[in-house]
């Protein structure tokens, strides 16, 4: 379950700290959770009874392995993301079925690492241009990070159409004298 009891709540750890031993320390307005002396959760304190606090990118590493379960997750009910998500996931499994649920989780488990605001750019951007998948997201997002033009392969984009760029000769030029 990846959960910690304080105070009669439970409160969610990424599922890699499952089984393992934590300290918990309850503050006024907030829960940390530490596993080793290393902060791995922090959660607003709740002060009513039988609550369940949970972050959804703490469970998103398990969802993973099993994408049937997005749907279902629990922790992931009323998770509030911007409605690109929601149209990237659609494309994604009108485009390649269940392989598609997989790619959109890796698109979630970017938001382990990068701002929601950035990768909902990144999103944004990679299906203006067409190129839906993770890998053009992630590219895309990191390229905003680094401040500089995203450069994308569109080898491994098939579905893209081609463009042929011909070089220009001087006599080309002669035409729009006359």
């Amino acid at each position: 379950m990846a959960l910690v009891r304080y105070r009669t709540n439970d409160y969610s750890v990424p599922t890699a700290y499952g089984f393992q031993d934590v300290v918990v320390k309850g503050f006024v307005a907030e829960v940390v959770i530490l596993c080793g002396g290393k902060e791995i959760a922090r959660h607003q304190r709740c002060y009513g009874e039988g609550v369940f606090v949970a972050d959804p990118l703490h469970y998103l590493a398990l969802i993973e392995t099993k994408p049937g379960a997005l749907d279902q997750a629990a922790a992931l009910q009323g998770w509030a993301l911007p409605d690109v998500f929601q149209h990237l996931r659609h494309l994604l499994e009108a485009r390649m079925g269940n392989r598609g649920k997989r790619e959109f989780i890796q698109v979630l488990r970017l938001l382990e690492a990068l701002p929601l605001d950035t990768v909902t750019d990144a999103v944004t951007q990679a299906i203006q241009i067409g190129a839906v998948g993770f890998d053009a997201i992630k590219l895309i997002a990191l390229a905003r990070i680094a401040q500089r033009p995203a450069r994308l392969d569109l080898a491994a984009y098939p579905h893209l159409p081609r463009t042929a760029v011909k070089t220009t000769s001087a006599a080309d030029y002669a035409v729009l004298a006359a």
